[in-house]
C-alpha cells in the first residue's frame, strides 16, 4: 500500500497547488484564457495542462503537453476548463467549467473574472 501511494504522488501534476485542464478548442476556455494567464503569474503552484495545443494560453509558460490524454486520464477529467486544488498530491478541491466564484476561492483572486458571466458550463 505504501508502494501505490508513493506511486500516486510521484504521479501527481503537482503536490499542492493548482492545476487547471483546458484546450484551445474550448469556447469556455478560450473566454477565460486571460484569467488563466493571470491566475499563473499571481498565484504560486499553477500549472496549466493543455488538451490539444501546448501554446494555450498564450502567454503562459510550461504548459502541459496532454494532447495524448494521460493526464486528464489520471485525473478523469469530462469537461474543460477543470479547475483543481492539490494538497499533499491529492485532489482536495475541484471547479468544472467558469464559475466565477469558485475560481476567485481557488485562486485568491478576489477580482478574477469580474467582467466575465457569473458561470458558463464547459
Amino acid at each position: 500500500l505504501q508502494q501505490f501511494r508513493r506511486r500516486l504522488l510521484s504521479d501527481s501534476l503537482i503536490r499542492d497547488g493548482l492545476v487547471v485542464f483546458a484546450k484551445r478548442a474550448c469556447e469556455t476556455c478560450v473566454l477565460i484564457e486571460n484569467e488563466m494567464r493571470r491566475a499563473a503569474a499571481e498565484c504560486r503552484d499553477f500549472r496549466v495542462v493543455s488538451q490539444d495545443d501546448p501554446q494555450f494560453p498564450a502567454g503562459v509558460t510550461g504548459v502541459i503537453d496532454d494532447r495524448e490524454l494521460g493526464w486528464s486520464w489520471r485525473n478523469n477529467i469530462e469537461s474543460m476548463p477543470t479547475l483543481i486544488r492539490y494538497q499533499g498530491g491529492r485532489e482536495v478541491e475541484r471547479v468544472v467549467g467558469w464559475d466565477r466564484a469558485g475560481w476567485q476561492r481557488l485562486t485568491g483572486i478576489a477580482d478574477l473574472g469580474v467582467h466575465l458571466p457569473v458561470l458558463r458550463p464547459g
